[in-house]
């Protein structure tokens, strides 16, 4: 596998911008194999128990729904960019159910960006994550953080907020 040309440093991702990350449909197949893996609940594996629930068909796993995610994000923005993983989540929320052909579309958000006091090569950037099915329909919401090389480490930042004692 060759190693991908780096476009997106710390420094590109601007508090406000947004990206739209692609769409991904899944299989009921899909959601089979990941439910049986890593979420072996009966309302993911069968129709039956599927129908009698609150969901009223076989779906998705939140979890699954989580990893789509991650794959658009992956897939079209980050290997691209000179991320250096994530510290976490504040938050996930599962806001509708993912069924077999729903078409999922992903936009992710710049909420806030700055950099670590402690590493000046690297910036901290918290986000938004917010995938939708081909209704317009809101079915996830995450937000956390992610950790990016800065193209110029050390450079002063304009209007930077204090930093915090309980910096990485």
């Amino acid at each position: 596998m060759s190693t991908p040309t780096i476009r997106y440093y710390w420094e590109d991702l601007q508090v406000g911008s947004q990206r739209d990350l692609g769409s991904i449909t899944p299989t009921r197949e899909e959601i089979l194999a990941f439910a049986g893996q890593f979420d072996p609940q009966p309302f993911h594996l069968d129709d039956e128990a599927a129908k009698a629930s609150v969901f009223g068909a076989l779906c998705a796993s939140g979890w699954h729904t989580c990893a789509m995610a991650m794959r658009l994000m992956v897939t079209n923005f980050l290997h691209e960019a000179a991320s250096l993983g994530s510290p976490g989540l504040e938050s996930v929320k599962w806001l509708k159910p993912v069924y077999p052909g729903d078409t999922l579309n992903l936009r992710h958000s710049v909420l806030e960006s700055r950099p670590m006091s402690k590493r000046p090569d690297v910036g901290l950037v918290r986000t938004q994550w917010a995938m939708f099915n081909q209704h317009g329909e809101q079915v996830l919401h995450m937000e956390g953080y992610g950790m990016f090389r800065r193209r110029h480490p050390g450079a002063p930042v304009p209007d930077a907020p204090a930093s915090s004692p309980t910096d990485a």
